[in-house]
């Protein structure tokens, strides 16, 4: 990750070495490498998928496929803190602490939405945890919007000492480029078209040959799969540079490593992952010497 991030930003996209942005590079690789530990402990604790790292590689891979990506800071600190909201919302499956749990997720959702104002929609998806897990008490419906205020008084009141509190007119314009004229001819539309309607056939066979799986992974996969259409939905919103695509590299990775562990056979699982690596460069191949 560490060699293809620094050879995409300053070969491939010719950003120019600046000693005064080399320490905020370095904090943007960080939290990059910090995103792929998180997406491992998540796998290995929450069990959504198998045993194994093919989660954290297929995470890798979506960056070469999608590898502009790698040049919008905001997508990438605003994909850490979703990826931290999901991993408090998938621990609900426990039922302890469930409004800690909620404030956790949803305060780090709207944190998440100061890099991108549609991150917002993502409080969706705490709504529909709290529905699936523990809807009968009547104080987790509320918590969500106490963490809304809870960071809107805090943001607030930096933004008052600086004297910028234009900051949340300028910055939650919620734009919706899907309304634009071209909007459908656009190369990065197409190619998340593309995209999104080959994961969702992937992730709907994957609940196919899953249904003789437990219930309490068919939840979580449920919950992971909402995720995908919730960072399709913002993509689309957002899709004028296809940046926000990132938001759905966590549930892709977790239905195809579902989907490859599904191969009883060691040899067909290579060959399938090796046949998407070699996608993956062949696309970004394509995009990088193909203009």
């Amino acid at each position: 990750m560490f060699l293809f991030y620094c050879f995409h930003v300053y070969i491939e996209a010719g950003q120019k070495i600046d000693i005064d942005k080399i320490p905020f590079q370095v904090l943007t690789l960080g939290v990059l490498l910090l995103s792929i530990y998180i997406i491992n402990r998540i796998v290995r604790i929450e069990k959504v998928t198998d045993f194994s790292s093919y989660a954290i590689l297929f995470f890798v891979l979506l960056f070469v496929v999608f590898s502009d990506v790698l040049l919008d800071n905001d997508a990438i600190f605003c994909n850490f803190f979703l990826l931290l909201a999901i991993w408090r919302l998938l621990a609900i499956k426990s039922i302890k602490n469930v409004k800690h749990k909620v404030f956790d997720a949803s305060l780090l959702i709207c944190l998440a939405s100061l890099f991108y104002d549609w991150a917002l929609v993502f409080l969706i998806l705490v709504f529909l945890v709290i529905n699936i897990y523990d809807k009968k008490t009547i104080k987790n419906w509320m918590v969500p919007i106490v963490s809304v205020l809870t960071i809107a008084i805090l943001v607030f009141t930096v933004l008052k000492v600086d004297d910028n509190i234009s900051f949340f007119i300028e910055h939650y314009t919620f734009t919706m480029d899907l309304l634009t004229e071209g909007f459908y001819k656009q190369g990065v539309t197409i190619k998340l078209i593309i995209y999104s309607i080959v994961i969702v056939l992937l992730m709907l066979l994957v609940f196919i040959r899953l249904q003789k799986k437990g219930g309490g992974k068919q939840v979580l996969l449920q919950i992971v799969f909402s995720t995908f259409i919730l960072g399709v939905i913002v993509s689309f919103f957002k899709s004028s540079d296809n940046h926000p695509v990132i938001f759905t590299f966590f549930p892709t990775a977790v239905f195809l490593t579902n989907y490859l562990e599904t191969i009883k056979k060691m040899r067909l699982r290579e060959i399938a992952f090796i046949v998407f690596i070699v996608l993956s460069f062949s696309v970004y191949a394509v995009e990088v010497y193909g203009n």
